[in-house]
């Protein structure tokens, strides 16, 4: 599955991989894609130097790259103690009932809460780059629109790719006008943050939009023939996230959610603001039942909805309490009904698209080479 693109990095696939997990992002690439690695968790800069190291170490020498979230807009002289003092105490409230409804109990004392909103500030971005710019990543990519000038210029000097997601052909002629070289067109169907179009039409819109630029698919792929038809429609190579969730060498931390994941069919997921404030695929549950609940007292936006959830989010997964557990996750889910290896998943995935370019290949009246 070659591409121009895959080709320039030095990848067997144009298969790009994002994960939170660095296990998956080495077995990616060693296994002929090219693993990205999401940082928002990395609040600690020695953290994610830990695990760039462990990478370098498993990844054979084959390609990786980063992904930051750098918010489009920077305010400054906003701490985190400021956003907090803004949530309304019936919000507050409505978390502790919620959570006491379904017996949620506290974090041990002295254990820390999860991701909180840290991981969005713009600083804590720059404070990532610092340490990956030390290692030989090949790509970074951000997925709240284009990074700043000064940080797409000072990959460009360490010839590092970057990349930048959009939801629809205007913002992907943004990330063009703003000097990205790869623009991830994002549909509809996908896990986490998300417009309101769907890769079928958004694909080739963005493509038209950004030539010539490379342009990647993302959103309910997980399929070999998903990937021929993105390369039909003009990509240049998938994005895919969601199918790495239930891979072997994920590390969830929850056999509970592993199983609702594996049981989930493709209508099993919501777009809902519970987790961020933003719309964002991820699993139904009571827990974005009440947040989505009329009755409710409604999301608040990004960042307040995320500092507001980010405890309770944690002793949900921390206590797995079955009924509110969940995570962000596409459509795909639909077809992540059992637990493989990464290079079990890409060979399926090379495997069927080459049938399915066969195929293509006899309905044109072409016989396969």
């Amino acid at each position: 599955m070659q591409t121009e693109l895959s080709k320039k990095l030095g990848v067997e696939h144009a298969l790009f991989g994002f994960t939170p997990f660095p296990a998956v992002v080495a077995a990616i690439s060693r296994a002929g894609g090219f693993g990205v690695l999401g940082a928002v968790r990395y609040t600690a800069p020695d953290d994610l130097k830990r695990d760039l190291d462990w990478i370098e170490a498993h990844v054979d020498g084959m390609p990786y790259g980063l992904d930051v979230v750098m918010p489009a807009k920077k305010v400054e002289g906003v701490t985190e103690a400021d956003v907090e003092a803004m949530i309304p105490e019936g919000h507050r409230q409505y978390v502790k009932d919620t959570l006491a409804k379904y017996g949620v109990p506290e974090l041990a004392e002295g254990e820390a809460s999860g991701w909180r909103i840290t991981g969005w500030m713009e600083q804590v971005a720059r404070n990532q780059l610092d340490v990956a710019f030390d290692y030989p990543i090949k790509l970074l990519a951000n997925a709240l629109g284009s990074p700043p000038a000064d940080v797409i210029q000072r990959a460009h000097d360490q010839n590092v790719l970057v990349a930048a997601l959009a939801g629809s052909a205007r913002h992907a002629r943004k990330h063009a006008e703003a000097g990205i070289d790869i623009v991830v067109a994002q549909g509809y169907e996908a896990g986490g943050h998300t417009g309101d179009i769907a890769s079928m039409v958004l694909t080739p819109e963005v493509v038209e939009a950004v030539n010539p630029l490379p342009v990647l698919a993302a959103g309910g792929i997980g399929s070999g023939q998903q990937m021929a038809a993105a390369l039909t429609l003009g990509a240049q190579g998938v994005w895919l996230g969601s199918i790495w969730l239930t891979v072997t060498e994920a590390d969830m931390h929850s056999r509970a959610l592993t199983r609702k994941l594996l049981a989930a069919g493709s209508g099993d997921t919501v777009r809902s603001r519970a987790l961020t404030g933003k719309p964002a695929r991820q699993l139904r549950t009571e827990w974005t039942d009440a947040w989505d609940d009329p009755n409710g007292p409604g999301t608040l936006p990004m960042p307040l909805q995320g500092l507001l959830v980010a405890d309770a989010v944690s002793r949900i997964q921390r206590h797995e309490v079955e009924p509110l557990l969940g995570t962000p996750v596409g459509q795909i889910v639909g077809r992540m009904n059992s637990e493989r290896s990464v290079q079990e998943v890409v060979d399926d995935l090379t495997r069927d698209f080459e049938k399915a370019v066969d195929r293509l290949n006899r309905i044109a009246g072409r016989s396969p080479e």
